[in-house]
């Protein structure tokens, strides 16, 4: 296993999968043929999370943003969303996979919402790994959307101010369910976040790679994780305070 450390592997794991409509430019093709290839590479990288044991694989796969794009392209994107839960269940449920998706999911179309909730139902006893997918999310509206409940909440009586903690809001989040991201992956050159985990990635280790999505390899998936086992995660101690608390 190229000498992953198992111990060392990052719990939760977050991939921002960019570079589908640039890979299909660059070949002349349609950018649907991208993400086409992408949803491939969803497979392949799955797959391979759940073999060397990622506990918790989340994808951005469709960003608040993305619904500004053509219809055609939006509407090739659900259709492929749909196909890929429809294909993908069986395998998920033999390999005892969890899948779960957080954002604004009532914006997605109803047959997309169907099968999500039937792929979601039906893996649920999954103990091998949680794959979460990002679905019309976006960053700012997670936070937002967590400040609306703790006001209507506080409303109602149940809250003061001052219990507004960490921990609190957190619980309010979409990802109320998952730990925050340790590695944060990013492909295609682009070297930021796009509006994706903004409360989430406070302390998240990032690994960039020109790489496009449907490019990206088990191999080069492997290269990012042994990038990752080799930093130092200092959570804003010194390195001296890390050490001593290791030891």
């Amino acid at each position: 296993m190229h000498h992953l450390i198992k111990e060392k592997l990052p719990p939760h794991l977050a991939i921002i999968m960019d570079g589908n409509g640039r890979w299909a430019e660059k070949r002349s093709l349609d950018r649907v043929e991208g993400h086409r290839q992408g949803a491939e590479s969803v497979r392949r990288i799955v797959r391979a999370s759940r073999e060397i044991g990622i506990s918790h694989l989340t994808l951005f796969a469709f960003s608040s943003e993305n619904w500004s794009r053509p219809r055609l392209e939006v509407d090739a994107l659900m259709l492929l969303l749909r196909n890929y839960l429809e294909t993908e269940l069986q395998e998920m449920l033999e390999n005892h996979i969890r899948l779960m998706a957080i954002g604004d999911l009532a914006r997605l179309p109803q047959e997309v919402q169907t099968a999500l909730q039937e792929s979601v139902k039906k893996t649920a006893q999954g103990r091998g790994m949680t794959l979460t997918l990002a679905l019309s999310y976006g960053g700012r509206d997670d936070i937002l959307q967590a400040v609306r409940r703790i006001m209507s909440h506080g409303r109602d009586g149940n809250l003061k101010p001052e219990e507004i903690q960490e921990e609190l809001f957190s619980k309010y989040l979409w990802s109320r369910d998952l730990p925050d991201p340790d590695l944060l992956i990013r492909t295609s050159g682009e070297m930021r976040i796009s509006n994706f985990f903004l409360w989430q990635l406070a302390y998240t280790e990032i690994y960039f790679t020109p790489t496009l999505w449907p490019d990206f390899t088990r191999e080069e998936f492997i290269q990012a994780l042994l990038s990752y086992q080799n930093r130092e995660r200092r959570f804003g101690l010194t390195s001296e305070q890390v050490r001593v608390g290791d030891g």
